[in-house]
């Protein structure tokens, strides 16, 4: 992965320049996340291209992007603003603390106001502290289950459409050896993303409907009990441990024909195609049927007022979320684009044919809830803990109420 390491904080005085011209140069400084499985299509490749493209009508501003791990890049960035070398601009997973606490930009004070109103409608709920959007959607996705048409096959099985014929299938799978029947990463990568999903299954999730934590509702403990004693307990998630399975590795298991099923976003079509693996996708199977709602996910963009440059930032930022720019990020990485624009291009593409399943979910998704401020303390917080639910000695109860207590007090502020 990349991990490339830029001086931050450093500021610059326009003197009344304009941004094409004018004494005064200007170094916008952004941090991004890695969308890449590779080197050779990490986000850099597309960063490069895009402050490449942007610097040559802009000569008196430069843009110095560093590019981290999904692992790394929420804790970098905080790093940074502790240390009061904030970046000008953080593209990451959680915004609102940031915002409460009065460092950011927000989008009106930023971006034109056509670009502005293209974003998706379903996901400015999502980018809103207190009714005031801070957060800019920068990439989406849905999930739905996948699984390895070829063992599917070979065992005469279809796919599932509820929690029962899922284990009866991975049952099936383990018999006939492979390897991770159902691929269940709850390590700390992205554990709260295959929490919720399961949590959307079984009637449940991380809030009720007003947005306070639910973590340890009854449906929630219902539903890794039933994780705990059907999957894990029967050995059909695999040789590793869930809590320490990370999703970039259950995604390279499913590549090299290892995984029978596991929850899935667009990105892996393109790892499964490139290995050759056929693969078909369902909805996400739920306890007594299809999840009443799948889950949606969307990454942020925020800007950071630290180091004083709004003119620039909007204006790089106007360029970002270009149809053209939006719809080349969207189809190198397969995932759904964030406006309006490029949904409808995307929408009525044969290249994109693929991605229409995943986009035609985005509208009724539900996502994180990202507007709480605490959230990103509680999404880190699932992260370490929620692997320990459905160990063989896990108590599903303990670790939820653990997790609902911490989540409370993040939420109070203490």
């Amino acid at each position: 992965m990349i991990a490339a390491t830029s001086v931050l904080g450093m500021t610059a005085v326009l003197g009344g320049c304009g941004l094409g011209g004018g004494s005064g140069d200007v170094t916008l400084r952004l941090v991004a996340a890695d969308y890449g499985d590779s080197a050779s299509n990490s986000s850099r490749t597309y960063w490069d291209g895009v402050v490449k493209a942007y610097e040559a009508k802009h000569r008196n501003v430069k843009v110095e992007v560093s590019v981290y791990s999904w692992n790394d890049v929420d804790r970098k960035v905080k790093e940074m603003v502790a240390a009061g070398k904030a970046p000008d601009m953080a593209q990451i997973g959680a915004y609102a603390d940031y915002a409460a606490a009065g460092k950011l930009y927000s989008t009106a004070e930023l971006l034109s106001i056509p670009v502005e109103a293209d974003f998706l409608e379903s996901l400015l709920d999502a980018g809103q502290v207190k009714h005031i959007q801070y957060g800019m959607p920068f990439a989406a996705s849905t999930r739905v289950l996948f699984y390895n048409k070829t063992l599917f096959a070979d065992a005469g099985l279809t796919p599932p459409k509820d929690w029962s014929e899922l284990a009866a299938d991975a049952q099936a799978l383990k018999a006939r050896g492979v390897k991770y029947p159902f691929a269940l990463p709850l390590g700390p990568e992205e554990a709260q993303a295959e929490t919720m999903q399961w949590l959307l299954g079984g009637g449940g999730g991380y809030t009720d409907d007003i947005g306070t934590y639910t973590l340890d509702s009854a449906q929630n403990i219902a539903t890794f009990t039933w994780l705990r004693d059907n999957l894990v307990a029967k050995g059909l998630t695999g040789p590793v441990a869930p809590a320490k399975l990370n999703r970039a590795d259950a995604f390279a298991a499913f590549a090299n024909g290892d995984v029978g099923m596991l929850n899935g976003h667009p990105t892996l079509m393109q790892q499964a195609v490139k290995k050759g693996v056929k693969f078909g996708t369902v909805p996400l199977p739920g306890r007594n049927g299809r999840a009443k709602s799948t889950m949606g996910v969307a990454d942020w963009m925020t800007a950071f007022k630290q180091n004083g440059h709004r003119e620039q930032i909007g204006d790089f930022l106007d360029f970002v979320y270009s149809e053209k720019n939006v719809l080349a990020f969207s189809r190198e990485y397969d995932l759904l684009p964030v406006t309006n624009s490029a949904s409808e291009a995307m929408g009525e593409s044969t290249q994109d044919k693929d991605l229409r399943p995943f986009l035609d979910e985005l509208p009724l998704s539900t996502l994180y809830p990202a507007g709480n401020t605490s959230w990103a303390a509680v999404s880190s917080d699932i992260k370490q803990r929620i692997g320990q639910a459905v160990a063989a000695n896990g108590s599903p109860a303990g670790v939820l109420g653990q997790l609902q207590a911490s989540a409370s007090l993040a939420e109070s502020g203490k």
